[in-house]
């Protein structure tokens, strides 16, 4: 149930009669006014309810995973999503066939599906929500692969002491080589270009 029309002595009772019919508190609602109604006066005029017409306000985290599940299927793919939520960060944890394809190259397919998650998401949260999605662990998977990058690229400016510059990635990604080289006192790290084409670069202190 989504919405509901409910009466009451007066507007606010009516209101949380259908909370109680909705089982949300009043956060979660947004509700029009049918009648105000009118009550008894001095026991000769007859009395009204007030009616209400109370609806759900959209949820983010599950309008996000109504369009992405949508959008899969578009592609072939029966996926199944779990949803984990910290502060104002969801994980979506995507499984089952064909994983593979909605990754894409390099990620870069799930990547993208991330993004215009993230932007179905916040059309219906007023705090701006961060969603991350996953599948078979890819992320972590990625992350290690560019901590061994980040590394060996640092060696290369160091020994041939001139900046190496890496290809163009999301700013996650560019997070995770600026947080891995945070502590090499012999290289520094900063970004160059515009979004989506921006990459790190990593050079010598000296």
């Amino acid at each position: 149930m989504k919405e509901v029309t409910a009466t009451g002595q007066s507007v606010e009772e009516a209101v949380e009669v259908a909370l109680g019919k909705l089982n949300v508190t009043k956060e979660r609602i947004e509700y029009q006014i049918i009648d105000e109604g009118k009550k008894r006066l001095f026991g000769i005029f007859g009395s009204r309810p007030a009616i209400v017409h109370v609806q759900l306000k959209p949820d983010p985290i599950e309008e996000a995973k109504i369009y992405l599940l949508e959008i899969v299927k578009q592609m072939g793919i029966d996926a199944k999503i779990e949803v984990k939520i910290e502060g104002n960060t969801a994980e979506f944890k995507l499984s089952g066939e064909k994983m593979a394809l909605l990754i894409g190259k390099r990620g870069q397919t799930l990547n993208s599906l991330q993004l215009l998650t993230q932007l179905i998401a916040n059309r219906y949260k007023n705090q701006f929500l961060t969603i991350v999605l996953d599948a078979e662990d890819y992320r972590k998977r990625r992350e290690n692969s560019l901590i061994q990058l980040a590394e060996r690229l640092a060696e290369k400016a160091i020994y041939t002491n001139k900046a190496v510059t890496l290809e163009a990635m999301p700013s996650f990604e560019r997070k995770i080589i600026h947080s891995a080289l945070a502590r090499n006192k012999k290289i520094q790290t900063h970004s160059e270009g515009e979004e989506p084409n921006r990459y790190l670069v990593i050079k010598p202190t000296n």
